[in-house]
Order: structure tokens, then C-alpha cells, then sequence
């Protein structure tokens, strides 16, 4: 595939991911944001959320679910969907409230932070304006119970929905970010590698180290040292 062929099919993909937005926009909301976590899985560290309000003419090529994306490229997109958003929040739950209350309403808790966090921003951005708040939430396959705005959660958001997509990165490079700043405070467990999950070099740090103070507690009940 030549460079030009690759850059018509991003074209594609991205007219693509813009229509579930457009056709929002079509039936009048005008902020609309996508939502996306990432780190439900990991032994440690926090569950990061973000929402993202993107312009309806937003064009940075490549966006994607961040899964599906090189380090390098997501650090790349991250600037770029940080500098051409409406406004961005982010939300997240760290290990305590994991613990305490389960993943999924750590993350549910987590996302609605980062939805009023996107909205105040919004405001902020919009100078007050009185219609500058989100109006519509696009989310990766989960519904929030209690959410004051329409919702609607698209599973396998981060592949179809740009917002999502765009969330998906945002919370991704913000997390891996967090964690490798946590290698260098426990740095027997390869947090800078493996962001938490559980792979043999970080078993084993638990083997020979034992936890540290951000692992979830409940995610290692039936391990075996």
C-alpha cells in the first residue's frame, strides 16, 4: 500500500467514526463527548477515565482504539486530541476504591468524574457561555446509572465512535504515564513495562517483594506466593 492509499483509507476510517456524532449533531446537541477507561484488568494502580468533546471538524488522521495503537503514535495523538478538543476531563479511581467497592463502580465512579470534570472545562473554554455544557454521552459499553445527560453506550465504542476513540487515548497515555512514575517508587515489579498487569516479571516481584501500597488487594485474593 502506497502512502497516499494509506492516507485515503485513515480519510475513510475517519468519515467513518464521525458518524455516529454527526448524526447527534444533526438532531441538535452541539457538545458532544465520548468516554472511554482503561486499567480495569491490572493487579495495580488506578482505573483511568476520560471524556473528550471533539469539534465537528476535527480531522487528526489515525485515531483509533488506543489498544490497537503503538506507544509512539499514542503519545503523538494524545497532543493532538489535547490541542484540537473542545475540552477534555479526566476521572479516575485508584486501588482503595477498587477495593471498596468493586471495578465496575470504581470505573462508573471514575467515568462521571471525568464527564463533570470535561463539562466545567467546557464552560471554562466557552467563557460561561449559558449552552456550553455536554448533551449528549457516547460511551464504551457501559451505561451510568444516575448520568442528568442522554447516554448511549456503543459497544466497541473505541472502534466506531471518534470521541470514544479519541477517550480511549487520553486515558491510556495518562495512565501509562502514572504508572511508569510508580516504577521508579516500586520498582520491583516492571510497572514501566507492564502498567500493572499481570505478567510473569510482576508475579514474581510479588513472589520476592510481596505487594506494594497501589496494589487491589481483591485482584490477588487467590494468588499463591
Amino acid at each position: 500500500m502506497t502512502k497516499q492509499e494509506r492516507i485515503e483509507k485513515q480519510k475513510q476510517r475517519l468519515a467513518e467514526m464521525k458518524e455516529p456524532e454527526a448524526s447527534l449533531h444533526a438532531k441538535g446537541y452541539k457538545y458532544i463527548a465520548g468516554v472511554d477507561e482503561v486499567g480495569r484488568g491490572p493487579l495495580a494502580g488506578p482505573v483511568v477515565t476520560a471524556a473528550v468533546v471533539l469539534p465537528e471538524d476535527f480531522a487528526v488522521l489515525g485515531v483509533d482504539d488506543s489498544k490497537k495503537l503503538s506507544e509512539k503514535r499514542r503519545e503523538e495523538l494524545y497532543d493532538q486530541i489535547i490541542d484540537g478538543c473542545l475540552a477534555y476531563g479526566i476521572g479516575m479511581a485508584d486501588h482503595k476504591v477498587i477495593d471498596e467497592i468493586n471495578i465496575l463502580q470504581a470505573t462508573k465512579k471514575a467515568m462521571k468524574d471525568a464527564i463533570a470534570a470535561c463539562d466545567l472545562q467546557l464552560r471554562v473554554n466557552a467563557g460561561g457561555a449559558a449552552d456550553a455544557s455536554i448533551g449528549f454521552v457516547l460511551l464504551d459499553a457501559v451505561n451510568l446509572e444516575g448520568l442528568d445527560k442522554p447516554q448511549h453506550a456503543v459497544v466497541k465504542g473505541d472502534s466506531k465512535v471518534l470521541a470514544i476513540a479519541a477517550a480511549s487515548i487520553v486515558a491510556k497515555v495518562t495512565r501509562d504515564r502514572m504508572m511508569v512514575e510508580f516504577a521508579e517508587e516500586y520498582p520491583w515489579y516492571a510497572f514501566e513495562k507492564n502498567k500493572g498487569y499481570g505478567t510473569a516479571a510482576h508475579y514474581e516481584g510479588i513472589r520476592e517483594h510481596g505487594t506494594c501500597p497501589i496494589h487491589r488487594m481483591t485482584f490477588l485474593k487467590n494468588f499463591e506466593r
